[in-house]
């Protein structure tokens, strides 16, 4: 038998799922923005494992991050408490949207970046994993329907 979402159920542990992690790492990226790079031993290294390239790790770039990412969490929370509301759905379709984009990206990486890199195998075994599941969690809260009129 084939696998059917249940779309009148609120998705209340993917909704969690998404928060939590987005939360987590708002909260990596806060810190970051304090001036420490634990885990990597600088500034540097820790740009280049998150993200492959050397970019500023300063608040001017991470507290704009911070906020999208605990927006986003909200958002997924928000709709998964109420999922009637039209703006709260679009929002959290927009989040698995850039979850999506994140995971793709982190597929076309795994070619285009060095390999052996600490970057590479972070996007290989977290990063780009984590990005789909987390974008398929989003979708499940999305495509949940008011269970009121469900009924």
């Amino acid at each position: 038998m084939p696998y059917r979402l249940n779309t009148t159920a609120p998705p209340t542990r993917a909704a969690v799922l998404v928060a939590s992690v987005l939360t987590v790492d708002a909260l990596f990226h806060l810190y970051w923005a304090t001036g420490e790079t634990w885990p990597a031993a600088g500034e540097g290294s820790l740009s280049r494992a998150v993200l492959g390239t050397d970019v500023p790790f300063t608040p001017p770039v991470l507290l704009p991050l911070v906020a999208l990412l605990l927006t986003a969490a909200a958002l997924v929370v928000a709709h998964s408490r109420r999922p009637g509301h039209p703006l709260l759905r679009l929002g959290t379709l927009a989040v698995a949207a850039g979850l999506s984009l994140r995971a793709l990206a982190g597929i076309y990486w795994l070619f285009a970046k060095e390999t052996g890199t600490a970057f590479h195998w972070l996007n290989l075994v977290l990063y780009t994993p984590l990005c789909a599941l987390l974008a398929w969690a989003a979708l499940r809260v999305a495509w949940c329907k008011d269970a009121a009129r469900a009924r």
